[in-house]
């Protein structure tokens, strides 16, 4: 089942309750940026889950990959490593319009991060930055773990790809990869930090802080 409904800003704001096949995601993807650039669609952010899947980024390493047999493997086009998705892992791509902004695609991760940070914090998650290390990062008992990745493609100033909110995924399933190319921090999930909560309230909390951050 999907779900739409526009937020105030006037980005339309699309939850699949159901999992989503990630080759169906991206040629949905494909097309919106099509749509943008054609002036037929305006700006979407799209929450939905996968099947459990490893996907290589364009800097992605086979060294990074541990156990190819574990799931299925497919190559992207957006940025970073190797990243796992599958159930309980809230995944969030944006498909916005940069010449509305500032065409500045860091400035768009920065945004991206920013409303993860400010997302988690209303469960009470203390969500940060970390120099030369793309993502929502927390501390740990004195660790920085990930419970965000991010990894984003822009055509013509159109992104596309996003977000990955890990909310209660089997966090084993990372073994196969080298997550984002980072060996010496590990990854989390509020689950594991102790906050029980549905998807539907990760999602009210995504759409309060994407409007806000991202605006009209």
């Amino acid at each position: 089942m999907t779900n739409q409904k526009n937020l105030k800003s006037g980005i339309e704001w699309r939850i699949d309750d159901n999992l989503v096949p990630y080759d169906e995601a991206l040629a949905v993807m494909g097309s919106r940026v099509d749509e943008i650039l054609n002036g037929t669609a305006g700006e979407l952010v799209w929450l939905l889950e996968h099947p459990p899947l490893y996907t290589a980024g364009t800097s992605a390493s086979a060294s990074e990959l541990l156990d190819p047999t574990r799931f299925p493997v497919v190559a992207t086009g957006r940025g970073g490593k190797h990243t796992y998705h599958g159930p309980g892992q809230r995944v969030v791509y944006a498909m916005m319009d940069l010449t509305k902004r500032d065409r500045d695609l860091k400035a768009h991760v920065w945004r991206l991060e920013e409303a993860t940070i400010r997302a988690v914090a209303s469960f009470g998650i203390v969500g940060g930055r970390r120099k030369d290390r793309i993502g929502v990062w927390v501390d740990v008992a004195g660790q920085d773990k990930k419970v965000a990745a991010i990894g984003v493609r822009a055509r013509r100033w159109i992104t596309s790809h996003g977000l990955a909110l890990n909310v209660n995924p089997d966090l084993s399933h990372f073994a196969g990869i080298v997550p984002c190319g980072i060996k010496e921090f590990g990854v989390t999930s509020l689950y594991e930090l102790g906050v029980q909560v549905t998807m539907d309230a990760v999602d009210d909390a995504f759409a309060a802080s994407f409007s806000e951050v991202f605006g009209a």
